[in-house]
């Protein structure tokens, strides 16, 4: 049992490191993944289930803070008012507000009602088609190319447009980019303000949940946390560095498609009874 907990703890660890940063949505793969390979039943303490997938969302953010390193820790030394530093850890707090206030205050609806794969499944079909359309209306004449030249109202739609993502696969990635693109960033600055803007969404995400959850774990579990968590700071190290390139050069209609595609997917396998819906 504790070899298939390991097996498990892997393949939810590469599902998170592929899927934090892609516009695909990495809680609504974990779910599905979770579901398809009975990680998230009975057979698992539901409280350490939820634990996992929270404590592995911080492996990927770790890889952002290696990947970004420079530019964070440069923004860090020019943090006096005027300077570009400052002016970007401002957007960012602005862009952090409106999903971190509707997520506290909605938390414990959104946990019961909206966690599962068929909701799932909708958000990533919903989410495709709106992906399309957005990107066919606005981001062909965007220019801005740097995210230390995002205003104060840029951010605040992309944060607006962030509370997208607290319906489980809808993306925050996705959601933030499309806001980006509202404001007229291109698609790299649009994914790069999208990773600044998850390292304190996602840190304040994961310690509000973790606050709630009291559990003691055995040796087993607790290595099969460690290994979740580093293979999803590997595997996201990888995907971040060949997304970046992937969008200087295409643009993210294949994302969409995909979402189409596996949400309908997993309404068929759903209602197959191939997936059993957790709730």
């Amino acid at each position: 049992m504790y070899l298939v907990l390991i097996i498990k703890a892997i393949i939810i660890g590469i599902v998170e490191g592929i899927t934090e940063f892609l516009p695909i949505s990495s809680t609504g793969h974990m779910i599905i993944v979770g579901d398809l390979i009975n990680f998230r039943d009975p057979t698992y303490r539901k409280a350490y289930v939820d634990m996992f997938e929270i404590v592995i969302q911080l492996g990927a953010i770790l890889a952002i803070l290696v990947l970004y390193w420079n530019k964070i820790s440069g923004s860090l030394k020019n943090l006096a008012p005027g300077k570009w530093g400052f002016r970007l850890w401002c957007n960012v707090m602005i862009a952090f507000i409106p999903a971190a206030v509707i997520g506290v205050l909605f938390n414990n609806i959104i946990q019961e009602k909206l966690f599962n794969s068929i909701t799932v499944a909708c958000a990533l079909v919903f989410g495709g088609f709106l992906m399309i359309f957005m990107e066919n209306k606005y981001r062909m004449g965007n220019k801005i190319n740097r995210i230390e030249d995002i205003t104060a109202g840029q951010a605040f739609k992309i944060g607006c447009f962030q509370c997208l993502s607290l319906w489980p696969g809808m993306s925050r990635s996705a959601s933030t980019i499309m806001g980006a693109w509202t404001g007229g960033l291109t698609n790299v600055a649009a994914a790069e303000f999208s990773f600044i803007l998850a390292i304190p969404t996602m840190i304040a995400a994961s310690g509000f949940s973790l606050l709630k959850v009291k559990i003691t774990m055995t040796a087993p579990e607790i290595i099969a946390l460690i290994i979740g968590f580093a293979v999803a700071f590997v595997v996201a190290l990888v995907v971040v560095d060949k997304f970046i390139s992937f969008l200087k050069k295409k643009p993210m209609r294949v994302f969409a498609i995909y979402r189409i595609f596996i949400g309908i997917l997993v309404l068929i396998l759903t209602y197959a009874n191939i997936i059993h819906v957790t709730k």
